[in-house]
Formats: C-alpha cells, structure tokens, sequence
C-alpha cells in the first residue's frame, strides 16, 4: 500500500508497566476503507484504536495519517474522531445542539454550524429529531446521533470503539446495515473495534485479527474465514472445528493441524467425491434457522487414538429438520477435501486428502 494510505502503522508498541499491551504492529489502512480490528478483549485492538486518536502514546513505534507522522501530537490536532460505546451526549441539549457542539467549540458561525449539524443528521437518517433531547430518543438513534456529531467536523477518519455493544441484537444487526451504508455515503474512512466476529464479516472491507497484542491475520472477510492462517484465527473467526493428533488421523488421514467448517460437512446426504466417515450423534442445538449435530466419530479400529468428535451445522429447511430426537443415532458424514484447509504450513492450503478403503 502506498504512502498516501489514510493510516500507516509502523512498528507500533504500547506497554502498561509489565504489560505488553501492543506488539510490534505494522499496518496500512487505505483511504475510504471499512477497516475492522476484530479480537478477544485485552488483545490489544482498542489500545491501538487509542494510539491512532492520540489518547494513548505509544511506547515506540511511528503512526502516520495521510502520510503525515503525528505520533506526538494531541488528539485535537488529528484529523480524526472518535464515537464511543456509551454515546457520551449532553442530555440539557436538543439533539441539534449536540451535534453541532464540536463546531461551537472551534467557534464557527452559528448559521454555518446550523447547517452543517442539519445535513449530517440528514446523512444519520435523523433530521427530523433535531429538536428532540437524548431522553427522548432509542438507542439505535442515539448511537446516530453520537456518530452525526462526529461526522460534523468533517475528519478525514472516523474511529468506532465497539459502538454497537450496548444495543440488544435486533438493533444491533439493523444498525450494522445503517452503518456500512453511512459509511458509502460519505466516503471516509471508518476504523471499527469490535470483538463480535459476525459484526467484523458483516461491516468490513478488510479485518485485522488480534490476539496477545499482535496481529494474526488481515485480509477481507471472505479469506479470512475461508482461508484462515492460524488456528486461532479458525477458531476466533466463526466456528470451525479444529483437528489435531488423533482427529487429524481420523478425519484427514494424516497428522497436522487441520480446520473444517461445521456448514461444509454433509450430514447423510454425501456428494460425490466427499471423503466419508460415521459416528452416533451426541447432541443436537436446536438454533431455530438451523441445527448444531455434535457427532462422535467411530474410534480407530485399531485402537491407535481417542475418538474424534465433528460439529455439523445443518439448515432445518422442513419441518423433519426442526426434529431434536436423532441423538444417539447413527449417521453418514461427508466433506470435499478443499474444505479442509491445512493449518499445519504458513499459509493455508487445502488438505490433500488420502483414500481410505
């Protein structure tokens, strides 16, 4: 990526005392990108977040917007802003008032701030609540108002700390929606922290996965969750069972470390070409659109290894798939070997898959 990359992370670090908070992160994010840094809380993401507003200096390391090093400066004198979990909005303060506080305090015209706080509750869908107060407001809306106030100023990058966390699902996942098409309209960049998985797929153009202060993987989320580089990224990124020792013999026929979708494995219906296997179904999760089998594989005939167990995910497309009542039951499972991507290299590849009898 060029220079001219909205945000350029070099050798990024940020230790807390004896606590290496962030690792070492190089990183570019271009300009106009729905970036997402996707991880389990104390990863390091919201530290970096921090570093990139200018609440937290790192401890080495340079950070670059628009090509320019701002690691030094203050907050204020970043072309950036910051919209919070907790909204932050004065509740003495009609809605307009908010938005257009951050253009009072730098003292611009009163007619002017009126008008530009107007057109971004506009973009927010909301200009028809400016003279409402937060009190009076869900908080779906005033998560947009929070985010009217911070594309008033007009930044060059906007930075979302988990933004969506304190609303219940149904709103959560509607906002997802309000928010990637925010984000088109008005053609900024966007840095999203989240540790929600499903959030992270659904908003970004590219995700950066977090864990121990250092990044694992980045690529959009299609790679990320078809191709994973690391079994933690398998893991962390949707679900997926991961197969080592004697479940890697078992179900790839070989040793390493292996990853298989729970979706990609056929229950009873097998396609031609699938590699097989059979097992008794342990449990099953009901999930309303779908249902969870938790199949415990036939042990080795030999004796050689402890049995291997699969999670399969099976849509409940008729009524006989809403059916909790085959546990116990023995059943047929298959998978295409270029759905078992091999962990086991630096780069994943699919597994190739030896021929059982």
């Amino acid at each position: 990526m060029s220079e001219t990359a909205a945000i350029s992370l070099r050798d990024l670090s940020k230790s807390f005392g004896t606590v290496q908070a962030v690792d070492g992160v190089d990183l570019d994010i271009a300009d106009g990108e729905f970036f997402s840094m996707l991880g389990p809380s104390g990863s390091g993401k919201t530290t970096v977040l921090r570093m990139i507003a200018g609440f937290e200096q790192p401890t080495s390391g340079t950070i670059l917007l628009a090509g320019e090093d701002v690691t030094g400066r203050p907050p204020f004198a970043r072309d950036v802003n910051t919209v919070f979990q907790d909204y932050a909005l004065f509740p003495h303060m009609s809605v307009i008032e908010n938005v257009e506080y951050g253009l009072r305090v730098k003292k611009v015209g009163k007619g002017d701030r009126r008008r530009r706080a107007a057109e971004a509750l506009e973009t927010v869908r909301l200009g028809h609540l400016g003279s409402r107060r937060p009190g009076q407001l869900s908080g779906g809306q005033r998560q947009r108002v929070a985010l009217a106030r911070a594309l008033v100023n007009r930044p060059k990058v906007l930075l979302l700390d988990e933004p969506l966390g304190a609303l219940d699902l149904k709103l959560r996942r509607e906002m997802q929606i309000e928010l990637k098409e925010i984000q088109r309209d008005v053609g900024i960049t966007f840095v999203f922290v989240t540790h929600d998985q499903e959030e992270a797929l659904t908003l970004s153009d590219r995700i950066a996965v977090f864990n121990d202060g250092r990044i694992q993987q980045v690529a959009s989320p299609r790679e990320l969750y078809e191709g994973p580089q690391s079994a933690f990224v398998a893991g962390f990124v949707g679900t997926s069972n991961l197969l080592t020792g004697p479940a890697a013999r078992a179900v790839v026929g070989r040793e390493g470390t292996f990853s298989i979708r729970p979706e990609k494995i056929h229950l009873d219906a097998v396609p031609e070409g699938a590699r097989t296997t059979e097992g008794v179904v342990r449990e099953v999760v009901y999930l309303g659109s779908a249902n969870h089998y938790v199949v415990d594989l036939d042990a080795p005939p030999d004796g050689s290894g402890d049995q291997a167990t699969l999670t399969v995910l099976r849509q409940n497309l008729n009524a006989e798939d809403n059916r909790v009542s085959r546990r116990g039951e023995r059943v047929r499972l298959g998978w295409l070997p270029e759905h078992v991507i091999d962990l086991s290299a630096s780069e994943a590849q699919p597994a190739p898959m030896e021929e059982t009898a």
